[in-house]
């Protein structure tokens, strides 16, 4: 596999490699040694149509989750925001497009915060997490947030869930003191 950094302190592209011919292909899409300094516990799986929005979604220690995001069929647009008060990209996004076709999987830390918005007509989306969900410790952002500025792309008609659209907006301060 092919790791790539990004501008953002530990999120990774991981490109496997994927051998192919007539038949098909095969690829190791996840192989414990590979990620040493994790240990997932546990799979998710979703399932959206086009114009679903969901996130942006993280939550606090010591329930904080690195994720390692795949996406199984179809497209879509993966968003992190960096929400680690002391890192030179507190606030900033990244924004990588994820599909079934190059499979390229993405590896989030601990202290940012995710959101996807599918492209294709539908997309099934992996997720290894190393921690459990913990319902009292989930936090998110407004997707579109007027201080981080995150270009969705179309969001004309996005399909959001009511508790996504009731998620409040960034405010830095909120993040003083917050160790991930």
């Amino acid at each position: 596999m092919n790791i790539i950094e990004t501008t953002i302190s530990g999120l990774k592209i991981i490109k496997p490699h994927v051998f192919s011919d007539e038949r098909g292909y095969f690829m190791e899409s996840f192989k414990s040694s590979d990620f040493s300094e994790t240990t997932f516990i546990q799979d998710n799986e979703s399932k959206s149509r086009k114009g679903v929005l969901r996130g942006l979604h993280f939550q606090m220690p010591p329930f904080a989750q690195t994720k390692l995001i795949r996406v199984t069929s179809g497209e879509i647009l993966d968003i992190v925001v960096d929400l680690r008060y002391h890192s030179p990209t507190f606030g900033q996004f990244c924004s990588v497009t994820l599909n079934s076709d190059h499979k390229y999987q993405l590896l989030v830390p601990k202290g940012c915060a995710h959101g996807f918005r599918v492209l294709s007509q539908n997309a099934t989306v992996n997720y290894k997490i190393d921690a459990p969900y913990r319902p009292e410790q989930e936090r998110g952002l407004r997707f579109d947030d007027p201080i981080l500025n995150i270009d969705w792309g179309e969001t004309e008609g996005v399909i959001l869930s009511p508790k996504d659209r009731e998620l409040p907006l960034f405010n830095p301060n909120d993040f003083q003191g917050i160790l991930w």
